[in-house]
């Protein structure tokens, strides 16, 4: 009798232990999805010029980096050069990711595209187009929402040669 309680006993606990130990639920398609939506909304953001919305699209301590500028560190500094970038009325930006990858992990993601952008110079007063390509790192949330931790653009217009 004991080594049929034993026996009982053991089966339970493997298999109490085979299903902790059971893997958790695919969500790569939703993620991708959910990863797209949220770009779409972005560049939708961007269109309205709507500074708080575009903003929302990062962890308080992401990373923004596009050409000509220092690095902007936190959420911050990013809505301060963003302010002045959507303050200008020629300003139009838009986004399309090319590949959208999620890690098997679940938790962390990035995008990689295209961009196109229209503003003024500031010295010139001149209308510039720029376009080029980006990538951009998520963090899963808490609440199963995707937030960009580090924002890299890279232009493929050369810069304007130096004034004599």
């Amino acid at each position: 009798m004991k080594r049929l309680f034993a026996l009982c006993a053991s089966a339970a606990m493997a298999i109490s232990l085979n299903a902790c130990q059971q893997s958790a639920p695919d969500t790569h398609d939703a993620d991708v999805k959910a990863i797209s939506d949220a770009e779409a909304q972005w560049n939708a953001d961007y269109k309205a010029k709507d500074l708080d919305k575009i903003v929302s699209h990062y962890v308080d301590d992401a990373v923004l980096m596009v050409p000509g500028q220092p690095a902007d560190k936190g959420k911050d500094a990013i809505s301060k050069d963003l302010k002045q970038m959507i303050s200008d009325p020629a300003m139009a930006l838009s986004f399309h990711a090319s590949m959208v990858d999620v890690a098997k992990s679940g938790d962390l993601a990035f995008t990689q595209g295209a961009y196109t952008l229209t503003v003024t110079d500031p010295t010139t007063h001149k209308v510039i187009n720029d376009h080029g390509s980006y990538v951009t790192t998520y963090r899963k949330q808490p609440d199963g929402s995707w937030k960009a931790t580090s924002d890299i653009a890279t232009s493929d217009v050369p810069p304007a040669p130096p004034a004599h």
